[in-house]
């Protein structure tokens, strides 16, 4: 099983990113896959969440209107559009996979870094 994150790097605030994931070795379409992020110090903090149809998402608040999970189940990877970027995005970001009998895989995240 793999889950391999990309797409991060140094933004400029208000910029934009769009992370990646891709994932191998498991049934990814049966998966809900969710971002998260985490900052030195603090515990790790659900960003974004979508069904394994895509169906149905779900943002943190303080990410609504700025953050856009997706899924491509033909491409096994997740997407994390980040639009209007703040210093405070910054972080690692993290994807993961969860199955209905709750089975979950991480992977081993992606570093943003949003600053001027």
């Amino acid at each position: 099983v793999q889950l391999v994150e990309s797409g991060g790097g140094l933004v400029q605030p208000g910029g934009s990113l769009r992370l990646s994931c891709a994932a191998s070795g498991f049934t990814f379409s049966s998966y809900v896959m969710s971002w998260y992020r985490q900052t030195p110090g603090k515990e790790r903090e659900l960003v974004a969440a979508i069904t394994s149809a895509g169906g149905t998402t779900y943002n943190a608040d303080s990410m609504k209107g700025r953050f856009t999970i997706s899924r491509d189940n033909a491409k096994n990877t997740v997407y994390l559009q980040m639009n209007s970027l703040k210093p405070e995005d910054t972080a690692v970001y993290y994807c993961k996979a969860l199955s209905r009998d709750g089975m979950r895989y991480w992977g081993k995240g992606t570093l943003v870094t949003v600053s001027s």
